[in-house]
């Protein structure tokens, strides 16, 4: 088995007082002399090969300190892995941790290609790992000694724990630290000094790694969901490296920034507001797309608390969205889920153009908005597209929202629901009515019971063989689709388009297949 190591850089490969980065062919010569006899008695069938060719012009080492990492140098990773993807069985990224969750997310969204739908058509099928440490992993004793190793620090044990995930095909972008394998875009940065760096409050570790590897395999992504969209497929990967190109070419000309709510003066009556000032300073510097980081729930302040439209604040965001910059209602809070309508405080938010970024972080949705909007020249898509796709869950980073999938969320229990993206309509599995698709406003649109007595309630399953199937709580079938087929169908229930303007659609689709297999409500017909 053959596993890249690839470094760009940070504490992990820094020697010196004060601390100063190694070349990546220094650090992969002394790992091979130092660590590389470990790791083969620890894994004896697996070739560690230190990429050195990955040089990071930005600075005279050729790696970076996270810190100085730029969105290019996320592309030149990825196309790193693209072009290499063939030669290795997995990959392990050496990084700082300053940026990490920046990286972590980003990745999958420069590695996966989605089309319109939000549905991949080339999709990760190896591990790749990002690791880093707080503490470095090797010291001089003088400034003519050898490299020695740094024992009991989060350096080496990091390496070894990245190393053993890289081997395990787990499909997706993920960060290894302090024995927790996470999903890429999920991590934050919790912690400065402690080996404890990264946490991902709002999804569950993959894997741990103490005595034995633990894997949670229902966490993990399900990977390609055929061998024509994966990256171990050259037709994919070409597919994935003409998106690369493009989203390298125009990724500095689609700036977004994240913006955090905080507590600062503004005047009603004169319609005035530091905070707007600043949004109006940034929109005029060219930026292209606004995270906010809002407080708790996604409240933010509109400059006028008894009427937000008449708010400077409102004004500022109202006409930064009028003007085509993308704007993403994030939290500050570490955990939880972005809910606007909670209170009067945010609900005037979707009036301005503002998407929910639900639980994702606040670095994932600003990787996300970013990416998507540089490769929308690659897709032709419109701005509304790239506005639909950033509320969609596309790489395991947030929450699912308007759809089941058969490989992983496939289950809608009694008393949960799932919604057209702008909540126009909601598909409740109601414990009482039973299953059930709503106008937000009460009106009943679609039930398999519809114009019967008879309301029988309990779980609905999304099938891998493309049927939709009604259970009751003692495992009897009470309703289908009727769209299963005999070959493989891993699919998605899902709603899409909106009530508002009559484009609502329920509708079973086969990913593996590429079709709409099932049409339960189509507002137009």
């Amino acid at each position: 088995m053959k596993i890249c190591v690839i470094n760009t850089g940070g504490t992990i490969s820094c020697v010196g007082k004060p601390l100063s980065p190694m070349s990546a062919a220094d650090f992969g010569a002394a790992s091979q002399k130092i660590i590389d006899p470990i790791l083969a008695e620890l894994f004896p069938e697996t070739q560690l090969t230190y990429e050195t060719n990955l040089i990071f012009s930005e600075s005279s080492s050729g790696t970076l300190d996270s810190t100085n990492l730029q969105p290019s140098d996320w592309c030149n990773v990825a196309g790193y892995i693209l072009n290499n993807y063939a030669e290795y069985d997995g990959f392990v990224i050496l990084h700082g941790t300053d940026s990490m969750d920046f990286t972590g997310s980003a990745l999958p969204f420069l590695l996966n290609v989605f089309n319109d739908e939000g549905i991949c058509t080339a999709t990760i099928s190896k591990s790749i790992v990002i690791t880093g440490s707080q503490v470095p992993m090797f010291y001089r004793d003088s400034s003519v000694s050898d490299l020695k190793l740094n024992f009991n620090t989060d350096a080496f044990q990091n390496m070894c724990g990245a190393v053993a995930c890289a081997r395990l095909d787990i499909p997706e972008v993920s960060v290894y630290f302090n024995s927790q394998l996470y999903r890429g875009n999920r991590v934050l940065k919790v912690n400065a000094s402690k080996f404890q760096a990264f946490d991902s409050p709002n999804y569950p570790a993959l894997a741990s790694y103490a005595i034995n590897m633990e894997l949670n395999p229902d966490n993990i992504l399900p990977g390609p969901a055929s061998y024509e969209v994966s990256l171990s497929n050259p037709a994919a990967r070409k597919k994935a490296l003409l998106q690369l190109k493009t989203i390298s070419a125009e990724i500095d000309k689609n700036p977004v920034m994240q913006f955090g709510a905080f507590p600062a003066t503004y005047n009603a009556q004169n319609k005035t507001a530091l905070i707007a000032d600043l949004i109006n300073a940034c929109v005029s510097a060219g930026l292209k797309g606004l995270v906010l980081e809002s407080y708790g729930e996604g409240n933010f302040p509109s400059g006028n608390p008894d009427n937000p439209e008449n708010g400077a604040i409102y004004t500022a965001l109202k006409t930064a969205a009028e003007s085509g910059v993308l704007i993403v209602d994030s939290t500050q809070v570490i955990s939880g889920i972005v809910n606007d309508s909670a209170y009067a405080s945010g609900a005037w938010l979707p009036a301005v153009g503002a998407l929910s970024a639900a639980d994702m972080t606040p670095m994932a949705s600003l990787v996300k908005t970013m990416i998507l909007l540089s490769a929308a020249t690659a897709h032709a898509w419109s701005l509304e597209t790239v506005r639909r796709l950033i509320e969609l869950n596309l790489c395991g980073e947030m929450m699912n929202v308007s759809r089941l999938d058969s490989r992983s969320n496939n289950v809608l229990l009694s008393g949960q629901s799932i919604s057209a993206l702008d909540g126009s309509a909601i598909l409740c599995n109601d414990p009482i009515d039973g299953l059930k698709l709503n106008s937000s406003d009460g009106k009943l649109l679609w039930s398999p019971f519809k114009g019967s007595e008879s309301k029988p309630t309990g779980r609905l399953v999304m099938r891998g063989d493309g049927n939709l199937v009604l259970y009751s709580d003692s495992g009897a079938p009470l309703w289908n689709s009727g769209a299963a087929v005999v070959a493989n169908a891993a699919s998605l229930l899902m709603i899409s388009g909106s009530y508002s303007d009559s484009s609502l659609e329920l509708c079973v689709y086969d990913y593996s297949h590429n079709k709409t297999s099932c049409i339960l409500y189509s507002q137009s017909r």
